[in-house]
């Protein structure tokens, strides 16, 4: 297994804080410390690549995005404490959702995009009704001593990250709250495709995998450096591998089952802090400190 850089995406002035695929794979998204969000389309001639869409509005700078599972839509979040939803063709915000106090560090739709999940440093999880007008949320979890650095859904479960050490676990149908200590700040979390696995990332350069059934730990991967910022993980299309991004701009890729680390890819300046695995096949989007987002692909990939 080989990867390359196979494209690198320059527009964003400053820090590019998030990347992500849409639903096919086909385009992604990026955005940056410079308020903005760009849509690209990472396999075009690389001497032609340039945004395809800018979305702007935020007068802040844009701390994450998740994009609607029909990518006819998607919600963006900041440091001006607001989470907007987009229409991606017409580039118009159809809401804008205000009810943090501080900075919103991320944000994640639910399955059936019916719900979207917002995390804040004001220590909450928002939750949004998406078929609904109301600009209120319909729930708010509080429990989190610390910033909420990240959170994820799936079925009836929430899960969230925080600086305060801890992974929760909501369970929205019994009513239930699980908790998982790690005494370290958590600074990101990431759900495996076959709904059976927690990617929790600290700050003491490791990633761990949990079993979502019962919190029990699995494994950890370590040889990144991450003592200081938030870095993304993810798991990779098939769930084979895990990727993790590290302060001295490079990406580390582990095997899941025996943790071994099977690539190590150099190209970034600075820390890498946001990570996109493809949908369909073992390729990667990257984004950096440094300005840049890159595209990974395999050396017969064309």
């Amino acid at each position: 297994m080989a990867l390359r850089e196979a494209a690198t995406l320059r527009a964003h002035k400053g820090c590019v804080n998030a990347v992500k695929f849409n639903a096919d794979g086909q385009y992604c998204m990026t955005a940056g410390d410079d308020r903005r969000v760009l849509l690209w389309n990472p396999y075009r001639d690389p001497a032609e690549l340039s945004p395809i869409k800018e979305y702007c509005a935020h007068n802040h700078r844009v701390l994450d995005i998740a994009l609607a599972a029909g990518n006819a839509s998607f919600a963006s979040c900041g440091g001006d404490r607001a989470v907007f939803l987009w229409d991606v063709a017409s580039g118009a915000v159809s809401r804008r959702l205000q009810a943090h106090e501080q900075r919103v560090n991320a944000v994640a739709f639910n399955d059936d995009c019916s719900v979207l999940l917002s995390a804040s440093y004001d220590k909450t999880v928002r939750c949004w009704d998406m078929r609904s007008r109301s600009v209120h949320p319909v729930q708010s979890l509080g429990e989190a001593a610390d910033s909420v650095s990240a959170v994820a859904s799936a079925g009836h479960f929430i899960y969230s990250s925080s600086i305060d050490g801890c992974v929760r676990t909501y369970d929205l149908r019994q009513g239930a709250l699980s908790v998982d200590s790690f005494g370290l700040p958590v600074t990101h979390l990431a759900l495996s495709h076959d709904g059976n696995c927690l990617l929790a990332a600290t700050l003491d350069s490791t990633l761990r995998l949990l079993d979502k059934a019962n919190g029990q730990m699995l494994t950890e991967y370590s040889g990144h450096r991450n003592e200081s910022y938030k870095l993304s993980a993810c798991f990779s299309h098939d769930d084979a591998y895990t990727v993790g991004g590290s302060e001295d701009g490079s990406v580390h890729v582990w095997d899941l089952v025996d943790a071994k680390r099977v690539l190590r890819l150099t190209g970034h300046r600075q820390p890498v802090c946001g990570i996109a695995c493809h949908p369909k096949r073992f390729e990667l989007l990257t984004c950096s400190h440094d300005g840049t987002a890159k595209l990974w692909r395999g050396k017969s990939a064309t």
